[in-house]
């Protein structure tokens, strides 16, 4: 992972569409957007897009993500390639680095330069930068803008962009990143983004497993779930994992996954990495890896991080036993 410590104020990117438009085609409604990856998150940017009026079109190997994306009114293509050539700016949401670098090139062999591609993917930095260099060969110009949000806050635009790479693309850009999320931060340079991602999925990680963990200390108390996540959220111990996946975890909902947590190990591996890379202290992530890891063996990699809740359950002495060892009069000597 790279590891350049340069870096500029961030700065909370907001454009009129009107005053973008003067710099570029791709600062309108108009300007057609494809979609690489039509998964939990894509599909959900690729709809809010189509509701701000872009043109969309896009590619996944999956037949049902492409029908979503027609239902919901875009273009599904048959291939990355036939993405590249009918659009301006390109949206990448991909599950692992090969997947990157496999669209990277397909794109490139595309020859249309003066491309933007927007790799929304949390990935290694390395990897991103060989990307990068892929595509800069063929005059196309790749940012790494990471989003900050579950699946859920996406479909309601609830999303933060992190993006870094040339301010001048990014700047841009402003109105299609208005169109899918609430937020544009601009780090600086190219991998910024990441890192900043790094950090707030590290935040994620501990404050979602400390919902759960207090859920379930106020169940085990005698006090509704439900209450809790109202009273806790309105107060100084709230938290967005609170607001997000509490209500989750108090239906157990987890099986309509907005993060699953097969995906969500390859978040903690790169966090690991950068942690060790920077030689950070960092006790508390340490202390959630055994909890997403017996989420795993429980059989949840398909479902919401939401269940570590029932990893955290399982871990627990049952209630009734628990009452019985309470009740029970110590033996006379």
């Amino acid at each position: 992972m790279t590891t350049k410590t340069k870096t500029s104020t961030p700065l909370r990117v907001k454009t009129s569409v009107k005053a973008a438009a003067k710099a570029s085609p791709a600062k309108t409604s108009g300007a057609r957007i494809g979609f690489l990856g039509l998964g939990i998150m894509g599909s959900a940017m690729s709809a809010n897009l189509l509701k701000a009026g872009f043109s969309v079109c896009g590619f996944d190997p999956s037949d049902a993500a492409r029908a979503r994306l027609k239902k919901a009114g875009g273009t599904p293509c048959t291939s990355m390639g036939d993405v590249a050539a009918q659009v301006d700016v390109i949206i990448a949401s991909l599950p692992h680095a090969q997947a990157l670098i496999d669209a990277s090139q397909a794109v490139a062999q595309s020859g249309k330069k003066g491309l933007i591609v927007v790799d929304t993917s949390t990935l290694d930095i390395d990897d991103k930068v060989a990307a990068q260099k892929i595509l800069a060969k063929q005059g196309i110009t790749l940012l790494d803008c990471p989003l900050s949000g579950t699946g859920a806050q996406a479909v309601r635009k609830d999303l933060s962009v992190y993006s870094s790479g040339p301010a001048k693309a990014v700047q841009q850009l402003a109105p299609v990143f208005e169109g899918f999320a609430k937020a544009n931060y601009y780090l600086g340079e190219f991998g910024n983004g990441m890192k900043m991602k790094l950090m707030a999925n590290l935040l994620v990680a501990i404050h979602n497993v400390s919902t759960a963990e207090v859920l379930l200390f106020g169940e085990r108390f005698g006090i509704a779930p439900e209450v809790a996540v109202k009273v806790l959220a309105d107060g100084a111990g709230g938290s967005r994992m609170l607001d997000v996946r509490g209500p989750m975890m108090v239906n157990q909902s987890w099986d309509q996954a907005t993060m699953k947590v097969s995906v969500w190990q390859k978040d903690m591996k790169l966090i690991g990495a950068a942690l060790a890379q920077t030689h950070t202290a960092a006790p508390l992530f340490a202390a959630t890896i055994p909890v997403y890891n017996a989420a795993m063996g429980l059989g949840h990699a398909e479902n919401d991080t939401a269940a570590v809740f029932d990893v955290l359950s399982h871990m627990c002495v049952p209630k009734k036993a628990a009452k019985a060892k309470t009740k029970a009069k110590p033996k006379a000597k």
